[in-house]
């Protein structure tokens, strides 16, 4: 029998992301709501507590909500939004993020799923806060750039609606303070958080995320052959996360569009001791409902894989 499931919030860019990949598959069931009923407090409810698995796809407020509807111990959650990314009892749904994690997530009732921006800056720093090459106490920035349908419908009609698309390209956040913060910290295991640098480019889809680093940030003496170790050591061969075999000569943001999989670059310059880590992803595969979609495979005990689409076509 398969296991059903509900998407709160399929109607958005996520949701649809998410029943696209769940789409045809026998092993699991969609419970869809019509048009009418969508929204429904009455019917949403029922739907949640009907499910045994429910994805939320919603505002963090609406997210907060629709768990407070869940009146069951059975219903199992994987929320899309940031509102529990960093609450208690909540397991941080990176399977990769550390050893053990995908068990964890596979014992877990409540998942919050990761954000785009951090799922790139953690793949690249936690091996190195995990195995001690840079320290929790590191002072690190981020550079990111994602496609503009990170920004949902109302940014995906900015660019498209209109004759011409606003910009090539926009930096926001320049207040510095943004919600992805205290997730990239926590995740991380440092004490402080990144200098967060985001920024939206004319692509619908697509993520580039860039932690550079002065040799000296590094314990004494480690080289960026360590790093490079790190790296492998990390995210063995077969997984989504996927190291980078050779020196690319560019990068570009859509190198993982289409895709669930994401990709890690390490560049040295010895002679000037610095390094540019680099991850590219697809900000709506693996930096989202990629990703949720992972960890319903978890939860449920079926193929991690399932559903996910590991090269281009």
């Amino acid at each position: 029998m398969s296991a059903s499931v509900f998407i709160d919030g399929a109607a958005g860019t996520t949701g649809l992301e998410i029943r696209d990949r769940l789409s045809g598959r026998r092993d699991l069931s969609v419970i869809v709501l019509d048009e009418d009923r969508r929204k429904d407090a009455g019917a949403r409810s029922e739907a949640l507590n009907d499910a045994d698995f429910v994805i939320l796809c919603l505002p963090d407020e609406a997210a907060r909500e629709s768990v407070a509807l869940i009146r069951n111990e059975r219903t199992r959650v994987i929320d899309a939004s940031s509102a529990h990314r960093t609450a208690p009892g909540w397991t941080y749904g990176f399977a990769e993020l550390d050893p053990g994690q995908a068990e964890r997530i596979a014992a877990a009732r409540l998942v919050s799923n990761p954000g785009c921006y951090p799922t790139g800056f953690l793949a690249l720093v936690r091996p190195l806060v995990r195995g001690g090459l840079l320290s929790g106490e590191a002072l690190l920035a981020v550079n990111a750039t994602s496609g503009y349908s990170g920004g949902g419908k109302a940014m995906v009609a900015e660019f498209e609606d209109g004759a011409a698309a606003p910009t090539a390209f926009r930096a926001y956040a320049l207040a510095l303070g943004h919600k992805h913060l205290p997730e990239m910290a926590r995740h991380a295991g440092l004490a402080r958080p990144p200098v967060f640098q985001p920024a939206v480019a004319n692509t619908y889809r697509g993520m580039v995320v860039e932690v550079p680093l002065h040799m000296a940030q590094l314990k004494p003496g480690a080289t960026a052959a360590d790093v490079d170790a790190a790296l492998f050591e990390a995210y063995p061969a077969g997984g989504l996360v996927r190291v980078a075999q050779a020196e690319a000569k560019a990068i570009g943001i859509e190198d993982d569009a289409r895709t669930d999989r994401m990709t890690l670059h390490a560049f040295a310059d010895p002679a000037a001791a610095q390094m540019r880590l680099v991850a590219t992803l697809d900000n709506l595969g693996k930096g989202a409902g990629g990703a949720a979609v992972h960890n319903l495979n978890i939860m449920a005990g079926l193929d991690p894989l399932a559903g996910l689409v590991l090269d281009k076509e």
